[in-house]
């Protein structure tokens, strides 16, 4: 009996350490929702000093939707990659926003402009920023919709076909994507580089300015900051290729799914201007709309005991029915949670 009670108390108290006192950081779950009438390749690049995710790339077909967990303080950017060509052992390139890793992951590599991306950096304990960019030029339109976070949580993104409406100059082959003036032309002014380096140096371009009336929520170039950051809470994030109007607030769409920095303004933008420069709505401020897989878990866990699976024998400790009680299998139990925490950590 005195070596029961003293398992119970050293088991209880493990449990409690795990429960109050893990340094385990859970950050967000990013899912990526393909609504176009064709496949999409999206790529994740992880900054440095950030883990890389489950995937570099992967394939998204029309419909179809894959998640992935990232931790705390993760910051990285995420694309989507078109009219791509890859074999059967993985090996191809895309039309736009091909990454060279001649791969379908992409392994470490960013975009190639132009391409519309989706820039996050997740908080631990804090806000997270997120934004979407059109500062590399743009190939498909995209939103970044927050859910089940606290704070503004914004919709921010772009849902206009810029192809549709892309100047001659800054048009790439057939119309497949749209170049910045940055790409297109290299001058410091549209680059903010050298003199031009410094928010009261560079200013709007014609270009940029294109980008931003068809687009208030991006970013149109390189200070852009006040209209095109946004921030939330303890959020996880759907990520939509060729998406439909969204609620300013919304939650996460019923998709089937795959698992495999300021004060703010009322609509969560850093502070500065008006977000919407000039529209009235959300929707004005992301452009007017264009045009059952298995689940898979996005982050690894391992199988165990039935006794692991099983709450059972947590509620025999409780009640002190020794016949539901194993220290041995307790005790695996927190060895396993111990492990599995510190894959999080």
């Amino acid at each position: 009996m005195d070596l029961y009670f003293s398992c119970s108390a050293f088991i209880l108290s493990c449990l409690i350490s795990l429960i109050f006192f893990s340094p385990v950081a859970f950050g967000a779950t990013f899912t990526f929702v393909n609504k176009c009438e064709y496949t999409v390749w999206p790529g994740i690049l992880a900054n440095a000093g950030s883990p890389r995710l489950d995937s570099t790339g992967f394939q998204l077909p029309q419909g179809s939707s894959r998640s992935f967990v990232a931790p705390a303080g993760w910051s990285g950017r995420f694309w989507g990659r078109t009219g791509c060509t890859f074999s059967d052992s993985g090996t191809g390139s895309c039309q736009t926003g091909d990454c060279g890793s001649g791969e379908t992951e992409c392994n470490g590599s960013g975009a190639a402009p132009p391409a519309t991306l989706a820039e996050f950096t997740l908080g631990t304990g804090a806000l997270d920023f997120y934004d979407v960019s059109l500062v590399d030029g743009y190939n498909l339109p995209m939103i970044v919709e927050a859910s089940g976070g606290s704070g503004m949580c914004a919709s921010t993104g772009c849902v206009t076909d810029l192809n549709r409406v892309c100047p001659s100059e800054l048009r790439v082959g057939g119309g497949e994507a749209c170049k910045s003036a940055c790409e297109a032309f290299g001058s410091p002014e549209y680059c903010c580089s050298g003199a031009f380096n410094s928010p009261a140096a560079c200013r709007p371009s014609v270009y940029s300015q294109m980008f931003k009336s068809a687009c208030p929520r991006s970013y149109s170039y390189a200070y852009d900051d006040p209209t095109s950051t946004f921030t939330c809470s303890d959020a996880d994030y759907t990520v939509t290729f060729c998406p439909s109007m969204p609620s300013q607030k919304s939650s996460k769409e019923p998709t089937t799914t795959t698992t495999a920095p300021g004060a703010t303004n009322s609509d969560g933008s850093i502070s500065g201007s008006d977000p919407n420069m000039g529209g009235s709505s959300l929707g004005s401020g992301m452009g007017e709309t264009g045009s059952d897989p298995d689940s898979v878990s996005g982050s690894g866990s391992g199988s165990g005991s039935q006794e692991m699976l099983d709450g059972s024998w947590l509620a025999g400790l409780a009640m002190g029915d020794s016949a539901m009680v194993s220290c041995s299998s307790a005790l695996h139990f927190i060895a396993a949670a111990v492990f599995i925490l510190s894959i999080f950590s």
